[in-house]
């Protein structure tokens, strides 16, 4: 396993685990590697209070090797990818930690086209930063620079209205920004876009980003809706690459369920090619079911959206996403973008002159029980016959009418085990025997 690069670039709490040093030595490599596409790095930012500094020590270790940083500030990490491609830089840095608490940060990488970095490359840039440092020293007028990106919010957002014709006049919107990356630019774009915006959170606080709010914490969101009574909600999380919908009626309108709205519209247009959507293993039942009534296949892979975004490109489909409300729309971006999907979400709310909560009321969400079972040998119970074939019988009679998903923990030495189906009390007791056998197995 990657000593510094995980499913989502380097991570960890910032100062302790992922200091100004490390900042430095993967800017240097991460440059190093990426010079040949080019002269120039755009590197943004959430609003954490870290950021400053790893924006510092990375863009530094960036110029040493002889690369011209291009620095576009506090910006969505999507803008960033966008912003990449369009400005024709080499490579895209964006450091956040997206809805992660307000001590962690991390560094992300972007291909010259938008894209996360081949694993491959990132491990060249990993060995590179762990090896003894070799790399050239360039001096003179060879040093790169820092260069302001004048308009670089301005060039995202004249992308995004290009992307539906009309406006939003006459819509009641709440946004909540999580004191993070979107607290300038969603406002501001919704309220252009002609619709009436109550905006929370939506100062850019690094030090309560995430806190209680956004994405991961979206009651807040739900009660302004109703107290103002909006037509949605939209929270984005604190990098603004994923949103979370909420209703007319203050429910929560997910990942999941966004899918199932964009694909029901997208077919219905001809958009939505091979009639195929793209989601992970923890995506509800309820989201294949409402595709099978459109005659849409939902293809599943392991959880992460890099995974999503791997088989998207593998099978041309163009929509894809996380339950968490990570939703990839390949026509309009190169990774999840909270923005891009809320536009389009409010833009299929007023073209069918429909509220939000009945566009979503032909998704049955369906229980799922996960518990995490300590197994201190996790990796083992794919090897493990009696845990095989206790898992073969919970998949026999759970067949047709729901299933069952274990996976180890990335992190933790944790079996982690889902079963989803209409029945709760069945699904108790199939996990309950599961993890029992599980559990007295691996510890």
């Amino acid at each position: 396993m990657s000593e510094l690069f995980g499913t989502d670039g380097v991570r960890g709490v910032a100062n302790r685990e992922l200091t100004a040093e490390l900042a430095f030595k993967i800017g240097r490599a991460g440059a190093f590697h990426l010079m040949e596409k080019g002269r120039g790095i755009v590197v943004g930012k959430d609003t954490r209070v870290s950021g400053d500094m790893l924006e510092g020590a990375l863009s530094a270790g960036i110029c040493s090797v002889g690369m011209d940083v291009l620095r576009v500030g506090i910006m969505p990490t999507p803008a960033v990818a966008h912003l990449t491609s369009y400005l024709k830089a080499a490579a895209g840095v964006v450091i956040s930690a997206s809805h992660n608490p307000i001590a962690d940060n991390g560094i992300k990488f972007f291909s010259s086209e938008g894209f996360k970095l081949p694993d491959e490359l990132e491990r060249r840039i990993e060995e590179t930063i762990l090896a003894e440092d070799r790399l050239p020293r360039p001096e003179g007028a060879d040093i790169g620079r820092i260069i302001e990106v004048d308009h670089a919010q301005e060039m995202y957002l004249h992308y995004i209205k290009r992307m539906i014709k009309g406006d939003f006049s006459g819509l009641r919107i709440v946004l909540d920004c999580a004191f993070g990356a979107a607290f300038f630019i969603a406002p501001r774009l919704f309220k252009e876009m002609g619709a009436e915006v109550i905006a929370l959170h939506a100062d850019p606080d690094g030090s309560r980003i995430n806190v209680d709010c956004g994405a991961t914490r979206p009651k807040m969101l739900q009660e302004a809706v109703i107290s103002h009574g909006a037509d949605v909600g939209i929270a984005f999380d604190g990098d603004a690459d994923r949103v979370m919908a909420v209703d007319e009626k203050g429910e929560i309108v997910n990942g999941d369920k966004i899918m199932a709205i964009f694909a029901a519209d997208f077919a219905g247009n001809n958009r939505l090619p091979h009639n195929l959507v793209v989601s992970t293993v923890m995506s509800n039942l309820g989201l294949e079911k409402a595709l099978e009534e459109i005659g849409v296949r939902l293809a599943r892979t392991a959880v992460g959206d890099r995974y999503v975004l791997e088989e998207m490109l593998k099978s041309g489909a163009r929509l894809g996403g996380e339950q968490s409300g990570h939703i990839i729309l390949l026509d309009y971006n190169t990774t999840g973008d909270g923005i891009v999907t809320a536009v389009h979400l409010i833009r299929i709310l007023r073209d069918k002159k429909s509220t939000l909560s009945d566009l979503a009321k032909s998704f049955r969400t369906y229980p799922q029980i996960l518990v995490n079972v300590p197994a201190a040998r996790k990796d083992e119970w794919v090897l493990d016959d009696v845990i095989q074939q206790a898992v073969r019988e919970a998949e026999r009679r759970l067949k047709g009418r729901g299933r069952l998903v274990i996976r180890p923990s990335g992190t933790e030495p944790l079996l982690r085990i889902m079963a989803e189906g209409p029945d709760e009390e069945e699904l108790n007791r199939e996990i309950g025997e599961l993890a029992g056998i599980v559990r007295s197995r691996l510890e």
